[in-house]
């Protein structure tokens, strides 16, 4: 894995882009209710099958309870008992920000702030110092925060406000995932679950 500075500049650049796209009014068809419109159950229409939720025969084996990223087909697996898995479609790091390797739920958040780290405020000085959780956040409807040896490792598996990036390598290193299935996710997974990145 990359050095810290690297790791930062990882899941922030994703948000930093989501965050300017969204303040630019890319994305402003919100409705009458944004979080209710940011939950919205239903996949875009342009997002492949393959990409939505779906319960499958377990190809990672792992134990049941077990989180595990597939970073070159982009999927997440949550492994279930008898043989089965829930399998999620995913976007994952770039070239260049990508890693492999183990770590633990360490923290969940719903709805998460972002806060930009003091790297990307030296050189971005004009972004705010925190955005609230909502549905233009970055982070989307749920995060997961990546432990490792108690450490936050500064990656999260999180939810999206560009649903059409799922499937491909675009990010700074974190997970994203649609955000009513990162909300499912959320619902299944208990701090301290193993995740493991391949």
């Amino acid at each position: 894995m990359s050095s810290v500075s690297h790791v930062v500049r990882g899941c922030a650049a994703a948000a930093l882009l989501a965050a300017s796209s969204m303040l630019a009014g890319c994305a402003s068809n919100l409705g009458s209710d944004p979080i209710a419109a940011a939950m919205s159950t239903s996949y875009p229409s342009a997002l492949p099958v393959q990409y939505r939720r779906q319960q499958v025969v377990d190809p990672t084996g792992e134990k049941p309870g077990t989180i595990v990223i597939d970073t070159k087909d982009k999927f997440l697996y949550f492994v279930e008992p008898d043989g089965k898995a829930m399998r999620y479609g995913v976007g994952v790091g770039k070239e260049g920000f990508g890693w492999t390797g183990e770590a633990k739920v360490g923290a969940k958040q719903e709805w998460p702030d972002w806060i930009p780290p003091a790297e990307m405020l030296q050189r971005r000085p004009e972004l705010p110092l925190r955005m609230s959780g909502g549905p233009e956040n970055p982070l989307g409807a749920r995060a997961m925060y990546l432990y490792r040896d108690g450490k936050d490792t500064l990656f999260r598996i999180h939810g999206t406000n560009e649903p059409l990036t799922i499937g491909r390598a675009m990010s700074s290193g974190c997970i994203r995932m649609i955000n009513f299935d990162v909300q499912d996710l959320y619902e299944r997974v208990p701090i301290g679950t193993k995740v493991v990145v391949r």
